[in-house]
């Protein structure tokens, strides 16, 4: 990055190369819009550090998805530029978080809905809920924050758990067809039973439908906040997976369920039931893909049925 001053001012010259990692997740999973997304990305950055009047501080940082760079404000505040791809899981995430106004989850300080770019508070990225070694603490801030974030209504225009879940049991026939172990195919066809059992019932609070350990982030404002929803307006029950799936013990899985259920307050038969709603979309996403079912996956259905 270089620097030069103009009218009084002085500029940042941005010269980003995105990162190989987000080139190839963007090329796999996003096709022609993720190939867009990435050629226009060094222009964007440049037009966002403009118009926000920030100051790039520090390299670049990203996931599957998003380019997140660290910047500083005009007024010296610590923040950072979210760039991602507009598509229906991200056009929802600036609702959410101003809804939720940073109370459990990062602060939106501004947004441009053209390209879904956001300029969010800055949490310690390097300080993942997922560094904490007691997985039974990790599962515990994750209910904590669940209940807080999930406890009102999901804003209207909100994409629906009841739509999700209609889907899920339509195409579940075609699906069962394409499993070959007689094991499985039980097990998922159980999963879309129970999800029959309460579609008529699907919710209607703001979910974050993501919040797995590494999608909580240490900062200064609370010990631990939510980044990165991907919202739907349904039954709390349908969040809780992530925390089950996340550093994987079969050995704990109930323990995890029955300890969300109870800090959330929810129904047990029907939190279970919305969590095996879980198996069955990833089920559905594995065969789809043309993909073996996850063991793991298998295995969290047969402890919440009780094998």
């Amino acid at each position: 990055m270089r620097r030069f001053t103009h009218a009084g001012r002085v500029r940042a010259v941005i010269d980003i190369r995105v990162p190989d990692g987000l080139v190839a997740s963007q090329h796999m999973y996003a096709g022609e819009a993720g190939r867009a997304f990435v050629a226009g990305l060094p222009a964007r950055v440049r037009e966002f550090v403009e118009r926000w009047e920030l100051t790039p501080d520090g390299e670049p940082m990203h996931g599957m998805a998003a380019l997140v760079l660290p910047v500083v404000r005009a007024d010296g505040t610590p923040a950072v530029v979210k760039f991602q791809v507009l598509d229906e899981e991200t056009e929802g995430e600036p609702v959410a978080l101003r809804v939720w106004g940073g109370d459990g989850a990062v602060r939106l300080l501004d947004h441009d809905a053209a390209t879904g770019t956001m300029l969010l508070e800055r949490l310690d990225a390097g300080r993942m809920l997922s560094t904490m070694t007691d997985t039974r603490k990790a599962v515990l801030v994750i209910a904590e924050l669940l209940a807080r974030l999930t406890a009102g209504p999901a804003p209207e225009g909100m994409r629906r758990l009841g739509d999700i879940a209609a889907e899920m049991v339509d195409g579940l026939p075609e699906a069962l067809r394409a499993i070959a172990d007689p094991a499985e195919r039980a097990l998922v066809e159980r999963c879309g039973g129970a999800v029959r059992e309460v579609l008529d019932e699907p919710g209607d609070r703001l979910l974050h439908w993501d919040l797995h350990f590494e999608n909580v982030l240490a900062s200064e404002r609370e010990p631990w906040l939510a980044i990165d929803p991907k919202p739907l307006a349904g039954d709390p029950g349908f969040d809780l997976w992530p925390a089950l799936d996340n550093k994987f013990d079969a050995d704990d899985v109930v323990w995890r369920f029955d300890a969300m259920t109870e800090v959330l307050g929810l129904d047990r038969e029907r939190a279970r039931a919305w969590t095996l709603g879980r198996v069955l979309q990833n089920s559905l996403w594995e065969v789809e893909d043309g993909r073996p079912l996850v063991a793991d996956h298998m295995e969290t259905a047969r402890r919440l049925l009780g094998r």
